[in-house]
């Protein structure tokens, strides 16, 4: 068995080709505007408060659209889903380039349009992650799930790279508006997909019941419980991305900040081009808890670092860390989780994933507030660390699981 990442998914499934090209291109340009958002809001308030406030604002909208984007993206169809979330989120990022482009943009603006990016992408991943499944067998998840990692790890290097570079040299409505670009060819390789059936239409329920449902199933499970819990924990202790501007003042302003956003995607991207051994791991759970525990080691040592470039050390292992948490938390959702129910599980995935972060650095700006920035990440790092342990304990199931389960979940009676 390859050591390496398995790239023979391309030449044998252009529905996924076309699907992992638009998706890779489009993420490049999110990443980019993930850069420009903090840096502007930071520049026009240099407040550490009003950044982490920034993501408090991006999570509102989410926890309510990721839920009803799941369902949606178990009744309706799920290219069409992406296309409309898509455009719309394309179009937001061209009113941030155009309130940029004033003599004096508006920050109640910036924090209202960043919302409703917010909002659409609730509506946008449950179908991205159920369409996935639904156009790959069930063989190859292993290497979805590397793939999708080495997308996330090249996207997270080069699109806060070019962004700090963007932002340094043309400013942020050049930035913005690459984001826009590279929207554009995201919708083109959606529409070059060949046909995909709509899933197979739910019962006739309210959204509400079918909410229901979803929580109902994903709760039953303790395996799928401590993939949410963990890496939710791990985020809101661990995730000092939202002192990230004021850090790069120290070492050089906005090049610096583009290296500080990179620098855990250099780890992600190391591990997910050798991520061929995860096929050979049947522990998943313990995988998934020791990265999230390895992720606050690393995070501590950043946040106790004196140095630039140990501090990019650090993150980089931080991001080798969360790469591999990542890799096996979605095998397992792969896995064990049926493809009626894929779209609302993919709606509790994300608020465990996106929530957390933004969670994350609005807890990291406001203890930075109070006891200063090192405080602020070396106490989140300690705090990952002890949560993680506290949800082992309290989720054996999770810790117990092998991948050889899946086959006996499948048997079991669902929720109705």
């Amino acid at each position: 068995m390859s050591f390496f990442v398995n790239f023979s998914l391309f030449f044998r499934n252009r529905n996924f080709a076309l699907l992992y090209l638009g998706q890779f291109v489009s993420f490049f340009g999110t990443m980019v505007t993930s850069v420009a958002l903090p840096y502007q809001i930071y520049m026009e308030t240099h407040s550490t408060l009003m950044v982490g406030l920034l993501s408090l604002v991006q999570l509102i909208p989410l926890l309510f659209t990721a839920l009803i984007g799941g369902v949606f993206a178990d009744k309706y169809h799920r290219r069409l889903l992406l296309l409309v979330s898509e455009g719309v989120l394309a179009l937001g990022s061209l009113l941030l380039a155009l309130n940029a482009n004033t003599e004096t943009p508006h920050i109640y603006l910036i924090f209202i349009l960043a919302s409703l990016m917010s909002a659409f992408t609730g509506l946008h991943r449950p179908a991205l992650d159920s369409i996935v499944q639904q156009v790959v067998d069930k063989k190859d998840f292993a290497a979805v799930g590397s793939l999708s990692t080495l997308k996330g790890s090249i996207c997270m290097i080069g699109g806060p790279a070019i962004g700090g570079l963007l932002l340094a040299n043309y400013g942020v409505t050049v930035t913005y508006l690459v984001d826009v670009a590279t929207f554009a060819i995201s919708l083109i390789a959606l529409l070059l997909m060949s046909h995909i059936p709509s899933p197979a239409r739910i019962k006739d329920e309210s959204t509400w019941a079918a909410l229901r449902q979803g929580f109902r199933y994903a709760f039953s499970r303790q395996e799928l419980v401590g993939t949410y819990v963990i890496d939710f924990m791990a985020m809101i202790f661990a995730m000092p991305m939202a002192l990230f501007p004021a850090i790069a003042l120290s070492f050089g302003g906005a090049t610096a900040l583009g290296m500080l956003y990179a620098a855990p995607a250099v780890g992600a991207l190391l591990i997910s081009l050798a991520s061929g051994w995860v096929q050979n791991i049947d522990r998943h759970g313990v995988a998934i808890a020791v990265s999230a525990a390895g992720w606050g080691v690393a995070i501590i040592l950043f946040g106790l670092a004196k140095e630039f470039y140990v501090a990019l050390i650090c993150l980089a292992i931080a991001g080798a860390f969360d790469a591999v948490s990542g890799i096996f938390r979605s095998i397992m959702w792969n896995e064990t989780i049926p493809n009626h129910l894929r779209g609302r599980l993919a709606g509790l995935e994300m608020i465990s994933y996106l929530s957390g972060p933004k969670l994350g650095d609005t807890e990291a700006g406001l203890v930075a507030a109070a006891f200063g920035i090192t405080a602020s990440i070396v106490s989140g790092g300690v705090l990952c660390i002890a949560s993680v342990a506290l949800s082992c304990l309290f989720l054996p199931k999770f810790w117990q699981y092998r991948k050889d389960q899946h086959a006996k979940i499948e048997g079991a009676t669902e929720c109705s």
